[in-house]
């Protein structure tokens, strides 16, 4: 059972939330009428007990990102593959809820609804290096599909797409540069950035946290490389995963045009773009319907199969959604006491982190 939350802090970004979500609904209806509601559902329709099979291929994301969270701790500490999993899908639910500030609750919360089982720092810095592997495995995934589209597709006529895949392809290769030199180096990128705000009134606090969170990191990175090829292979899953479903959704939605596999990793690197830059947006409404429309218009499909193609994956995100509130519920947390421990895991893994130090020199002594 979670201790009693210390009261709800109030998200300064609950305005622009509202103004995300009410601008992400009239997008979403403006794209649904332009695609052709019946044409939609006819698209719906064709899918039928085939959401069954979407909804496995998905489950298999979840698994190996689970699975992959489980190899990144380090030390005696381990986290089950059934808790990680609960773990991850109760806190991508609670991130999905809460929209705009996804990113800052869902992440923190996933190793703060699993401390009864590991220390939260353990679980906090775990979950910060799967996240590293991740993000390396999705600039490459996203460059190989910005290359593909450009060398197979005539884009002249698609400006706004051309240039995001351009901007893609140049400054992909300089993230994977950087990103490879920062952990080579072992520079104090996230201690670095702490103290540039420390110096502008953040407290010093934060810093310290900081500074134990990437020492953690390092240490993985210089103690387990053996693990660095088993976690990239997993992440790889991931993202077969998703060309895999939509791979099986064009085949029950779009008939007449059936898809390949090439088509299939194409959308699946626009719906990636799609994720990162418009994570700030409930369930990105509207804007992955604007999207990978446009990406299906220029792979010859018609725009309709692309938005039913994007409203078939907010079902799905619904439906695990679900799950996570569901398992939330199972395991006594509230939505408020859940949120309420995202806001505050990371100053509570240090703390814990300090208490479990001055136990240990207590018992040296």
């Amino acid at each position: 059972m979670p201790q009693n939350s210390r009261g709800s802090r109030k998200r300064a970004f609950t305005p622009l939330g509202i103004v995300f979500t009410i601008a992400g609904l009239l997008l979403f209806a403006y794209f649904v009428r332009k695609a052709g509601v019946s044409q939609i559902l006819h698209g719906i329709k064709n899918l039928g007990i085939g959401f069954v099979l979407v909804l496995a291929i998905s489950a298999m994301r979840h698994i190996v990102r689970s699975l992959s969270w489980t190899l990144c701790f380090d030390g005696p500490e381990r986290l089950s593959f059934w808790d990680a999993l609960r773990g991850r899908l109760m806190g991508d639910a609670l991130g999905n809820i809460v929209g705009f500030a996804n990113i800052l609750v869902s992440e923190p919360a996933k190793p703060a609804l699993v401390r009864d089982r590991v220390p939260l720092m353990a679980g906090l810095s775990a979950l910060a290096i799967e996240n590293v592997f991740y993000a390396l495995s999705i600039v490459v995934f996203i460059f190989s599909g910005a290359v593909s589209l450009v060398l197979t597709f005539d884009l002249s006529k698609w400006n706004g797409l051309r240039i995001v895949t351009i901007l893609a392809i140049a400054v992909i290769p300089i993230l994977i540069v950087f990103l490879y030199l920062f952990i080579r180096g072992q520079y104090g990128f996230i201690s670095g950035g702490l103290g540039f705000l420390h110096r502008r009134g953040m407290p010093k606090r934060w810093l310290e946290h900081g500074q134990v969170l990437e020492d953690r990191i390092y240490g993985f990175y210089r103690r387990n490389p053996s693990r660095f090829v088993p976690i990239l292979l997993l992440e790889a899953c991931f993202h077969a995963a998703g060309v895999m479903e939509i791979y099986a959704t064009l085949s029950f939605i779009s008939p007449g045009q059936p898809p390949t596999l090439y088509s299939a990793f194409i959308l699946e690197s626009v719906n990636r773009v799609i994720n990162l830059a418009f994570k700030f947006v409930p369930l990105r409404m509207g804007v992955d319907e604007a999207g990978t429309g446009k990406a299906a218009s220029v792979l010859q499909f018609t725009v309709a199969t692309g938005v039913t193609l994007a409203i078939i994956r907010k079902a799905r995100d619904m439906f695990w959604t679900i799950v996570g509130v569901i398992l939330l519920v199972q395991r006594g947390w509230s939505l408020r006491a859940a949120t309420n421990a995202a806001d505050h895991a990371i100053e509570d893994a240090a703390s814990d982190e300090a208490n479990t130090a001055v136990v240990a020199t207590t018992e040296i002594s």
